[in-house]
Order: structure tokens, then C-alpha cells, then sequence
């Protein structure tokens, strides 16, 4: 499950694990025009975590999910 709010400068998406036991707490993922960051609530510590990636590097995360194991790189030349 997963909820999206539109605020003034960033676009968020709350991820909800309401699958099988055991469950993970939510994670929030918020957009930014030059960041995006992610944040979890880890309960042994009492502390939230946040990572902080930039368009390029959630790009690569995108292009990851769906290629075989290796290695790549981005190229901004025009491919034919």
C-alpha cells in the first residue's frame, strides 16, 4: 500500500508494508526538482534514517530494477 501528497515543493509518497509478517516500518520517500530523499523510523534505535540521492543516482536505481547482474553507465551521447 502506499499513499501520494503533492506539497508546495515536493511531490511525497508514504510506502506501507502491509504485507506478511514480520512487517517493516513505512518508508517516506519525498521528490524534490534536485533531490530525493528517504526516510524510515528505525524503532531499536528511536532514531529516523535518511538518505539523500541525487535525479542521477534514482535514475540509475530505476534502470538497475530492471537489468541482469553487471556493471553500466550512462551515456548522454545519442545512441541510433
Amino acid at each position: 500500500m502506499f499513499t501520494i501528497e503533492h506539497e508546495f515543493d515536493a511531490t511525497i509518497v508514504t510506502l506501507i508494508d502491509d504485507g506478511d509478517i514480520p512487517l517493516q516500518d513505512d518508508i517516506t520517500i519525498a521528490a524534490f526538482a534536485s533531490v530525493v530523499t528517504l526516510e524510515q523510523y528505525n524503532p531499536r534505535t528511536d532514531r529516523i534514517h535518511k538518505i539523500s540521492m541525487s535525479m542521477a543516482q534514482l535514475r540509475d536505481l530505476q534502470a538497475a530494477l530492471n537489468l541482469p547482474e553487471g556493471s553500466y553507465r550512462f551515456s548522454d551521447a545519442p545512441t541510433d
